[in-house]
Order: structure tokens, then C-alpha cells, then sequence
């Protein structure tokens, strides 16, 4: 291979970028992989070193090696056994993140968002769920699935898992709470601490698994012997390894900030502190990063939402942001929340209470008659909320007839909640005009005893006000994704794809079933959807279809890579409002000012590829969060139905499986299995297009929205299972369509038979 000529700074396009970021910038992560692609082979760090001219220089090589690492553990490039690096994209290869499953194979999901890549139990052997890997594409198994080989390993995700201590015949180890977990972790004898047989324990990982030798941890903490009131929060944090403890430096950093805000930032904002802002939050909310002004214009209304300027506090690569980004989100359990930020700011600088100066990032709209914004502008201000409403009685003054008592207490904020229920009202239809998505879900709140027992399980109303605050966000967040679009800023979008081919094929052919039609498109607009659930949300299999719907549709997640939000049918959309407990919210604040600042694309402190990788965080902290959540209301379930074994429910289909039926009791929203061995008398054969369950013999149906009688028969808190048996035949069963029906044959009449004389 000829000789290479060294390459200079100047030649690197993003130099300048990096100057911005660094005292003494290095090599940008795009420039140094365009090197490495055009070596042509893989090459290691030394070498790489040595002909970008850092051999000499020992400070510019440690920036090399931590660059180098940090590209590493994103993905962008591996090393191989010889330690050779190589760029991810050749030879076929792509990085992504492992997707366990109970029953020991998984999935990897690539982080540019193609096709999950199937993994066999053997490749499952040497990583966990939520590991990043480096894979190949090694064929196609008989269910048309993509199968995966895992290449490397890129970086570890648990290094503590939590699980049940089990000692049998000398040989000790713990079975993992997160069932994606299949490894059982062996523990040495002088790793077992104080634990004893079947306790709730949480092990350090010594060694992690490879693909000839199990996972092997010693105890680091004992739980409990038994999951008391509170510890299924404390197992659910540790299973999915949320952070919970504050270091003392992010403490030491909140504490510094004190309790009110600095003169000095105040002179340097807009001062809107005699304009009535409002917040309106639930009942039980603590922390408030939101308020809303809005007046009444000749051709419109100007509406004024104002946001906790979080950036101010929380600035890049400190402490706090370390932390915030390893956290993501705040996590919400029926009972607590795990803050994304301390209670210092999410509770005091940061949180707009009322009669106190707080510093703010405000999006002034301009909205007209039609509800569509004409125009929108950002800038930084100070604000002194003027009242903490809550939506029950807000919502109370939204209608016709008002309590005399709210009437007379908030007469000062009637004229601006006329103007709001107006803008809203003009939102709402410009919402429906453009086919936005409005799936008529149902939410649960649990209610404690005193013990921290449960006392019931209730849903959530959302009233008008709930819709009134949304729409404002909603507006809020358009604005500043078009702001940065405007620009030319990259940013972390929130988006989501719409349904793909295959999904839309599998809804088509279900919706057919029932004399329902959707267009024949290969891509589907979501006024599509949202004029669907209009026609059929009288019907009675309205709650089946709308379930089938959703499950057609993706996850949003978040990427600088923006397609836009396929359920809000908005082009452009980015999470703005929300920054206390949310990073990506963060971001876009730290976005907006350097617009404001008169920054310009060239020296934004962030590249896509940091983009990306924090969008791939973000994204993974939310279904992090959002796995405890579930995991923790469950195990609460199935304690709650605990002394219920034996009693009789009416339930619901909620899912049908080639397994079984999950059923969800009316009234108790319990979701508990009926499994197919327990259906009997008959062969069941499962029809997914149909979501349906069918008896061979019998012709029995159990279809998905089908009201059945079921029986408690089992509750596993370990497992956090319910098991159903089922009562009686169903209740009421989703008529079959029009056309069929018309379609049966009327019974034949038998014969008349002579008379024997």
C-alpha cells in the first residue's frame, strides 16, 4: 500500500465546530471516519495517530483514544480481535441495541431504524437485554425474519441486576426480576454476603456472560425477604437500572444555585412579570414547567407559552447534566417519582410557582380564526406566575354554569380564560382538519389505604381543561420544531412513523373481517385513521378495532433525523415544553438560545452523530421508564387480586395470543391470562389475522373486544402473572359483519314421514 501523506486540520470540514467545543480541538468523529474508510482496511490507533500527525504531541493523543472510545461505545466504528478498528458500515455490519425475550432468543434493533435483526437462544448466550452490539446479517430463518450473528460487543448496560437469591445442593446463584434477563448469575460462595434462600437480593456483575461461560456476581444489597409495601418500587429501579441516588456533585451543584433567582439573570430577560401567567396542573403536581397567557387579537389571539428555563441552571457536560442525561426522564410510579432533576430546581428554581420570579423561555404565537399560527418568535424572559389553577376547577369555570365560589375567587382570570377556551376551541378544529389521530384511550390511577394497600383502581377523566392545556404544548412544541427547521439547526425531533406495508396489510385484512374498509395505498395518511375511528366509534367492536389500530402503529422516538409525526399529522414536531423532566426537552431549549444568542449551524456545540446518540438515550430512557412503570402497577395488580382467588368477574378480550386470551376485568382493570390449555372440550387454532381464537370441533370464537365471565385461579407476584379460568360462555361476542350474516343459510326444514297404518 503506498505511503500516506499526513493530514492537516484544515482538511477536516467540521474543524471549526470542534474549536468552538474544545481548548485544543482533535479530529472530528465524521473526519475520522472518511480516514479510516479510505485506508481501506482496518487500522489501529497508533497508526492512526502517527498519520494525522499526533505522534508527537502526547495531549492531542489522548484525545485521539477518548474520541476514538466514545465512537466505539455509540457504534460507529468496532475493534477487532487483532485490535484493529473498522468502520461499522462495511462488510455488512450494524450496530443497534439487544431486545431480550422470557423465552431466550431476542432481537437487535439497529440504531438507523431498520428491520430488528433476529437473534437465536446461542447468540443470546454471551450479552444481556439492552447491551449495544456490532452484528451481520447472516440470512433469512423460515419466518422471512432477518437472522443476526453477533460480531462485537460495544458496551454493557447492567452492571447490577436485581433478582431472587436461590442456594441449592452448595451451588448459589440469582434468577434475574427482568424476565428480557434469562442468564441465571452464579455467585461464588464468598460473593453471597448475608443472603439467604429466596430473598430479593441485588448482585454486582464480576463477570459478564460470553458465549461459554455464565454471568457471575457477588451480593451487593439485600432487599427483603419478602416484597413489602414500597419494594416493588425499590426491585423496579434496580431491575432496569434506573439511577435513583444523587451524586454529591450534582447535589453540591443544585445547592449552589440557592432559592431565588440572581439579579443578574433578570436584567439581561424580557420582563413579564405584571402579565397574568397561569399554570394548570393536576391536583397531586408538585413540580410546574409550564404557563399560559393569551389574549384576544383583531384576527386571532396572541398566545404566550412560557417554559422553565432549565438551560440556565443545568449547563453542558456539568454535573447535573451528566446526570440528567443518564436519567432521561423522570419516572412516574403510582406512588413516587424518580425526578429527572433535584428537588432544589424541579421543585423550587425551576418549578413556576406562583408570586415568585422565575426565569423562563417563552414562545409568543400568533393564532387565527382558523387556528392555524401565522407567525411565532422565541426569547428569553421573566415571569411571576399570577395563580396555580388545577383542571377540575378550571374546567368547572369552562362551563356554563360556574361555581359561585371559583366565579368569585378567579374573576380577575375569566376575561384570558374566555380567550383560551377560544384559541382552544380554534386549535381543536384546525386539529381535526388536518386528520390528526384521537384514540379514545382509557388511563388508571390507583388509590392507596393508609397501609399503602390497595384500595381501588379508578380511571382518569380528562376534561376539557386537559385538552385546552395539550393543545396549547401541542402549539408550542410545532413552533419551535419549525424554528429550528427554519434555521437549519440540528436538533432532536420527535417523531413518529406511520403503520409499515406488512401492518397495513394485517389491518386491512382484520377490518375487512367486519365490513370496514381501508384505502388500498401502499402508505397510509393519518387522516386515513382519524376519520376511521369517526366512523366506526359508535359501534359496538368500536374498543377492538381502535385496540388493532394502535397496535399498527410504531413508537415514537427521538432523532435529528426528522419524518415528522404520523398520529399528530404535524410535518415538523419537537418536545419543548417539558424540560424538568424531560432531556430531549433540554436540548431543544439549549437549541433555541443559540439561535437567539445569534448562533449560527457551524459553531452549534452539537454534531448529528451527538444528536444521534442522544436521541438514542433519550428513546431508550423512556422505555426504560416506561417498563418500571409497568412493572411495578403490575405487581401491584396481582397483589391487589391476591386475596381474590375463586371470586367471579366480567372482563374483556384484551389480546389474543396462539397461547391464550388476556383478559382485563370491567371495572377492576386487571389483566390477568386465560391460557388455551384451560379452554376445553375443543382444539383452539389462533387466526392473527382475525385476532381470534377458534374451536375446531365447536366453532367456539374468542375474539379480541369479546365480553367473557372468568374465575382468579392463580396470581404470581414473582412473576408478576394473573391466571383466569374461564366462568361461564362469553357475554356478549363482536357481531359478525353484515355481509356474512346475510349470507348463512336458513335451517332446512326435515321432512314429513308417512304415518305407519
Amino acid at each position: 500500500m503506498a505511503k500516506q501523506k499526513k493530514h492537516k486540520s484544515n482538511k477536516d470540514a467540521f474543524y471549526a465546530r470542534e474549536k468552538a467545543k474544545y481548548d485544543r480541538p482533535i479530529f472530528s468523529r465524521e473526519y475520522i471516519m472518511e480516514f479510516m474508510a479510505n485506508h481501506g482496511a482496518p487500522i489501529v490507533e497508533k497508526e492512526i495517530a502517527k498519520l494525522l500527525g499526533l505522534a508527537d504531541d502526547d495531549d492531542q493523543k489522548e484525545s485521539l483514544r477518548r474520541r476514538v472510545r466514545a465512537m466505539i461505545r455509540d457504534g460507529q466504528i468496532f475493534e477487532n480481535r487483532r485490535g484493529g478498528l473498522c468502520v461499522v458500515d462495511k462488510k455488512d455490519l450494524v450496530s443497534g441495541r439487544i431486545i431480550g425475550h422470557p423465552d431466550g432468543f431476542g432481537f437487535m434493533k439497529p440504531d438507523e431504524g431498520a428491520e430488528d435483526l433476529f437473534l437465536s437462544p446461542k447468540q443470546m448466550r454471551g450479552v444481556f437485554h439492552g447491551d449495544r452490539v456490532v452484528a451481520r446479517i447472516s440470512g433469512v430463518d423460515r419466518r422471512g425474519r432477518k437472522e443476526g450473528v453477533i460480531i462485537e460487543v460495544l458496551s454493557r448496560q447492567n452492571s447490577r441486576i436485581v433478582g431472587r437469591f436461590n442456594s441449592d445442593k452448595g451451588v448459589y446463584f440469582v434468577v434475574a426480576d427482568n424476565k428480557r434477563i434469562n442468564h441465571d448469575i452464579m455467585v461464588p460462595k464468598d460473593g453471597c454476603g448475608k443472603a439467604e434462600h429466596g430473598q430479593i437480593v441485588s448482585v454486582e456483575l464480576i463477570e459478564q456472560p460470553s458465549k461459554r461461560s455464565r454471568p457471575i456476581g457477588k451480593v451487593v444489597e439485600v432487599l427483603g425477604d419478602h416484597m413489602a409495601p414500597g419494594m416493588e418500587i425499590d426491585v423496579a429501579l434496580r431491575s432496569h437500572d434506573i439511577p435513583y441516588d444523587w451524586p454529591k456533585p450534582v447535589l453540591k451543584q443544585a445547592k449552589a444555585y440557592g432559592a431565588t433567582v440572581p439579579e443578574d439573570a433578570i436584567g439581561e430577560r424580557e420582563d413579564l412579570r405584571n402579565v397574568p401567567f397561569v399554570t394548570i396542573d393536576g391536583e397531586d403536581a408538585r413540580d410546574f414547567d409550564d404557563a399560559v397567557f393569551c389574549e384576544s387579537k383583531p384576527k386571532g389571539w396572541r398566545l404566550l407559552v412560557a417554559i422553565a428555563d432549565v438551560s440556565y441552571y443545568v449547563t453542558p457536560d456539568s454535573a447535573l447534566d451528566k446526570e440528567a442525561i443518564e436519567r432521561g426522564t423522570s419516572v412516574y410510579f403510582p406512588s413516587q417519582v424518580i425526578p429527572m432533576l433535584p428537588e432544589t430546581l424541579s421543585n423550587g428554581l425551576c418549578s413556576l410557582n406562583p408570586g415568585v420570579d422565575r426565569l423562563v423561555l417563552v414562545c409568543e404565537m400568533y393564532i387565527n380564526n382558523d387556528g392555524k399560527m401565522t407567525r411565532s418568535k422565541f426569547f428569553r424572559a421573566t415571569i411571576r406566575s399570577a395563580a396555580r389553577l388545577t383542571y377540575t376547577k378550571v374546567a368547572a369555570l369552562m362551563g356554563n354554569k360556574k361555581p359561585a365560589d371559583l366565579e368569585k375567587q378567579f374573576q380577575w382570570f375569566l376575561p384570558q380564560l374566555e380567550s383560551l377556551t377560544a384559541v382552544f376551541h380554534a386549535l381543536l378544529s384546525a386539529r381535526n382538519a388536518r386528520g390528526a389521530i384521537d384514540f379514545d384511550t382509557v388511563e388508571t390511577k390507583i388509590n392507596f389505604r393508609e397501609d399503602r394497600k390497595i384500595e381501588s383502581i379508578v380511571p382518569t377523566i380528562r376534561n376539557d381543561a386537559h385538552k385546552l392545556i395539550e393543545e396549547c404544548m401541542i402549539m408550542a412544541n410545532v413552533a419551535a420544531a419549525r424554528w429550528l427547521d427554519r434555521k437549519k439547526l440540528p436538533a432532536l425531533y420527535r417523531i413518529h412513523d406511520g403503520p409499515t406495508a406488512e401492518k397495513l396489510n394485517d389491518l386491512r385484512s382484520f377490518l375487512a373481517e367486519f365490513g370496514v374498509t381501508l384505502p388500498s395505498h401502499a402508505k397510509i395518511e393519518p387522516r386515513v385513521y382519524a376519520e376511521l375511528v369517526q366512523e366506526i366509534k359508535d359501534r359496538d367492536d368500536f374498543g377492538m378495532m381502535q385496540t388493532v389500530m394502535l397496535r399498527s402503529l410504531s413508537q415514537a422516538v427521538y432523532s435529528p433525523d426528522n419524518i415528522g409525526h404520523f398520529g399528530l399529522a404535524h410535518p415538523l414536531y419537537a418536545h419543548f415544553t417539558s424540560p424538568i423532566r424531560r432531556y430531549p426537552d433540554l436540548m431543544v431549549h439549549r437549541a433555541l438560545c443559540h439561535i437567539i444568542d445569534g448562533g449560527t449551524v457551524e459553531d452549534f456545540a452539537y454534531s448529528m452523530n451527538d444528536l444521534v446518540s442522544c436521541g438514542e438515550q433519550c428513546s431508550m430512557a423512556e422505555r426504560r421508564a416506561d417498563e418500571a412503570s409497568r412493572d411495578v402497577m403490575d405487581w401491584l395488580k396481582c397483589e391487589y387480586l391476591q386475596d381474590k382467588i375463586g371470586e367471579i368477574y366480567e372482563g374483556r378480550i384484551t389480546a389474543v395470543t396462539g397461547f391464550g386470551i388476556f383478559v382485563e376485568l370491567k371495572d377492576v382493570y386487571v389483566e390477568g391470562l386465560v391460557h388455551i390449555t384451560s379452554l376445553a372440550h375443543d382444539y383452539y387454532h389462533f387466526e392473527p389475522a382475525q385476532h381470534r381464537l377458534k374451536g375446531e370441533r365447536t366453532g367456539q370464537v374468542y375474539r379480541l373486544a369479546d365480553m367473557i365471565k372468568v374465575q382468579v385461579a392463580r396470581v404470581n407476584l414473582d412473576d408478576k402473572k394473573i391466571d383466569f379460568e374461564l366462568a361461564d360462555k362469553p357475554v356478549k361476542q363482536v357481531s359478525e359483519t353484515p355481509k356474512k350474516a346475510a349470507k348463512k343459510k336458513p335451517r332446512r326444514k326435515k321432512p314429513k314421514t308417512k304415518k305407519s297404518s
